[in-house]
């Protein structure tokens, strides 16, 4: 099977989405960047995922934290306690440097915490990175269907 799945960039800068889908596409990634400006956005479209059986979940979720209607801290905490979707790969993309949301997201599960530097090729640099790790190099482990509700046989084959 061939599909690539998209990466869901959550971010309510128009700046920094300008910048972070110019690096993104400069490493010519196939997958498809979904924009979303808030983070309650990403909570509702992963509970109509899971609702519709759609297992079309992002390849890696690009987080911001300081957004309207929900913090990224807050959407990280949604995904993380979520049995069904603490796999997906959470990259805490931020101009925050504070050591208690540092901490904060660690604790809760996210994957990497990547502080956006002010320098923009700095910024591009890093996205670029971040982009070729999470969607090209990393290798994840397909999910459980069905974890908890004890339908299946506890071991796969």
């Amino acid at each position: 099977m061939n599909f690539l799945k998209p990466i869901w960039l959550v971010e309510d800068s128009a700046n920094d989405i300008e910048l972070t889908l110019a690096a993104l596409e400069d490493i010519h990634l196939a997958n498809r960047v979904v924009v979303m400006r808030d983070g309650s956005e990403v909570v509702e479209r992963l509970q109509a995922l899971d609702q519709n059986g759609n297992d079309s979940h992002p390849a890696v979720i690009l987080l911001d934290i300081k957004m309207p209607k929900m913090s990224g801290i807050e959407v990280l905490r949604s995904i993380k306690a979520d049995s069904c979707l603490r796999h997906l790969p959470v990259v805490m993309l931020t101009s925050s440097r504070q050591g208690p949301d540092v901490a904060e997201c660690y604790k809760l599960g996210a994957n990497a915490y990547v502080v956006k530097p002010v320098e923009s090729m700095e910024f591009f640099e890093a996205v670029k990175t971040a982009g070729e790790f999470w969607a090209v190099v990393n290798e994840r482990p397909e999910p459980a269907k069905h974890e908890e509700s004890g339908d299946g046989p506890a071991a796969g084959g």
